[in-house]
């Protein structure tokens, strides 16, 4: 059940950011991201809560980072990109990595607790990837995701992903607010929902889509509730943690 849980988020406005690189550029800006982007982002106010290769897309890198509340989000913003030495100094390598950082998703957590957990040590840099595994799956819906969409979550797709084998780390829904930092652009006027789910390697991953796509209950009574309220296929991507990622089980 997505329920609220045992801790008090933080974080509860996040920014998934999906970015489309270079060809062979993504262990370039990895690189950058890791010893220059992570702290120097915290310091300004923000946390970054998880970066990932994209396992079906080798130019492709993707991460989410968190907000205590919209005003502090446009505080950090300017503190970072405006104000900051980190971003001054690497910015030029960073973009020459980039053909397009536009796809973001402004988001909120559907209920308080429901994100990702609490900040946990960060591993170092150098340190060895995790054989953990994420799937983040995008529904763009015909209406904003209300308390019938979370009680069909609740009631219906979370048991029967766990049932083959998912663990729920977190769920979002469309943050309204306005872009307060318009310097970045953020995909606007869509209605999404955003859960994210955790496999111990690559194999459970495999057997869990395998057994989802096999799934009576899946295509029974989960799909029939489910498809009438999406406006497009479901976007699922298949996700590596990154070393320094802080999910990474």
């Amino acid at each position: 059940m997505l329920e609220n849980r045992k801790y008090a988020s933080t974080r509860p406005i996040v920014e998934y950011r999906r970015y489309t690189l270079h060809p062979g550029r993504r262990e370039t800006l990895i690189d950058l991201f890791e010893r220059h982007f992570i702290e120097s982002q915290n310091e300004a106010g923000m946390e970054v809560l998880a970066h990932y290769r994209d396992l079906d897309d080798p130019d492709a890198f993707v991460w989410f980072r968190g907000f205590r509340d919209m005003a502090t989000r446009a505080e950090a913003l300017r503190a970072f990109y405006l104000d900051g030495e980190a971003w001054r100094t690497h910015r030029e390598a960073a973009n020459a990595t980039m053909i397009d950082s536009d796809d973001v998703l402004l988001l909120r957590e559907v209920r308080a607790g429901s994100g990702f957990g609490p900040a946990r040590p960060r591993p170092p840099v150098g340190a060895q990837l995790p054989p953990s595994r994420e799937v983040v799956t995008t529904y763009r819906l015909a209406a904003p995701a209300d308390a019938a969409f979370l009680d069909l979550f609740d009631r219906a797709l979370v048991p029967a992903a766990a049932a083959a084998g998912a663990r729920l780390h977190a769920a979002y829904a469309t943050e309204y607010g306005a872009n307060n930092f318009p310097r970045l652009p953020v995909r606007e006027g869509e209605h999404v929902f955003v859960w994210i789910a955790g496999f111990d390697d690559q194999a459970s991953c495999e057997r869990y889509q395998q057994a989802l796509a096999s799934s009576p209950r899946w295509r029974e009574r989960v799909l029939p509730e489910l498809s009438p309220r999406l406006i497009g296929p479901p976007e699922v991507r298949r996700l590596a943690p990154a070393a320094r990622s802080l999910a990474r089980d």
